[in-house]
């Protein structure tokens, strides 16, 4: 089953506060996770203790928990450099009572590029989500390979065992692996943590790249001041490492289609990277993309772009290339996909623009 608060992340697995989108900040608490520290348990940091006990949360996570209030010993909240002591009860609470998700399979259409006895290569088309989470607990990819893998006797979809390796966005489209059994998790899972992973996307972003190739690097966090975003800190011990190479394709007008290459998987990674050095992803509206952000001022111009907004209704990027070992065989994988025509329009609209009109560079 998978627990209520847990973060849905969107390039791979990341941090999330514990308060969710729409936090109400209603006074009554549910408890979610209860201990009883034994007769012989040393003094011992509460959020290590906690770390110790809670499978797949992060110290980091437990900090900002205690942070909200959101960890209590024998009833009453404590910071992360609590002591726990012997006979300490710690909970951990929340503002909702916990909701354990099964996953229901449903017959969406999926794409597999690849398919074995240890794992999938699906091709997930823009506008669906990955995983459920709050706000989308069905009519998600993981539901569809419920429903898919349904025959499997050793898929169990809400075993975190098996499953999404890597998650991307809702809005991007393009290739994911599944792993179909615990072993080929293991294996793929590190491959991605070793960043021995090969991963190239393509996007079309705002203004004129005046490099051909480049590597951008700092790292990235959630924006204190919007938690629905994700920022860069340059500096300090903000965030996560994150580093992004891009080589420019085509400079067509006013925008230019790259492709990027992840070292690193940092929610919302390329899209945040981009819009560091100053070249929003275009029609991304998390991010300020479906704003004119180059161009002219012209009425014609901006008619032109809101008909480019309309046929990709969505952040123009796409998981092309994935590479990985294959974790049985040991075998190099390659696959490569096409561009989704809402992108592929999208990039012919701006072409014939570029080779009509004046442009004001």
């Amino acid at each position: 089953m998978i627990d209520f608060w847990e973060d849905i992340a969107d390039e791979q697995p990341e941090e999330e506060l514990f308060l969710s989108d729409d936090e109400d900040q209603s006074s009554e608490r549910y408890e979610h996770y209860r201990f009883v520290a034994d007769k012989g348990q040393t003094l011992l940091r509460v959020d290590k203790y906690l770390t110790d006990r809670i499978t797949g949360i992060t110290r980091n996570r437990i900090q900002q928990a205690a942070e909200a209030g959101y960890i209590v010993v024998n009833g009453n909240p404590v910071k992360s450099n609590y002591r726990v002591k012997p006979h300490d009860v710690v909970t951990v609470v929340m503002d909702r009572p916990r909701r354990e998700l099964e996953i229901i399979p449903e017959n969406i259409p999926l794409t597999i590029v690849y398919e074995d006895d240890q794992l999938l290569v699906v091709n997930k088309p823009a506008g669906l989500v990955v995983h459920p989470g709050h706000g989308n607990y069905t009519g998600t990819l993981v539901n569809a390979l419920a429903y898919y893998l349904k025959d499997d006797p050793y898929y169990d979809p809400s075993d975190a065992r098996v499953g999404l390796v890597h998650r991307i966005d809702k809005d991007t489209s393009g290739l994911l692996v599944v792993a179909k059994r615990p072993e080929a998790m293991s294996d793929l899972s590190l491959q991605f943590f070793n960043k021995t992973t090969y991963r190239r996307y393509q996007a079309l972003v705002w203004g004129i790249i005046q490099e051909n190739e480049g590597r951008i690097e700092g790292n990235i966090g959630r924006d204190p001041r919007d938690r629905m975003l994700m920022k860069v800190f340059p500096e300090g011990d903000m965030g996560k490492p994150a580093v992004t190479h891009y080589s420019v394709i085509e400079r067509i007008g006013y925008v230019t289609l790259v492709e990027c290459r992840l070292e690193t998987g940092r929610t919302h990674q390329i899209r945040v990277h981009m819009r560091y050095i100053g070249h929003t992803l275009f029609n991304d509206s998390r991010y300020g993309g479906n704003e004119i952000l180059k161009g002219t001022r012209f009425t014609k111009y901006k008619q032109f772009v809101q008909n480019c907004f309309d046929i990709c209704p969505r952040q123009a990027l796409h998981a092309k290339t994935l590479g990985f070992i294959h974790p049985a065989t040991k075998e190099e994988m390659l696959f490569d996909s096409e561009i989704p025509d809402d992108m592929v329009r999208l990039f012919d609209k701006w072409r014939t623009y570029a080779n009509t009109k004046e442009l004001y560079l």
